[in-house]
């Protein structure tokens, strides 16, 4: 498994769009689509996240022979 560094700073700028985007929607009186544009972020981080973790948790039964 090799976790580029990329991927670490692919995820911290989906973060930083997705706070900027919830500021300006925010300042503009729209905040429930700017909550609903933060919440479409962290699903997209979380699934991302969840793919890496099922990869980590086949490399560790692959290692282990389980």
């Amino acid at each position: 498994m090799d976790i580029n560094i990329d991927l670490i700073f692919k995820l911290a700028a989906v973060g930083i769009l997705i706070a900027v985007i919830h500021t300006v929607l925010t300042k503009a009186g729209k905040d429930e689509i700017g909550h609903l544009v933060t919440l479409a972020g962290v699903a997209l981080v979380f699934m991302v996240v969840v793919d890496l973790l099922t990869q980590l948790f086949s490399s560790v039964k692959t290692l282990f022979n389980l």
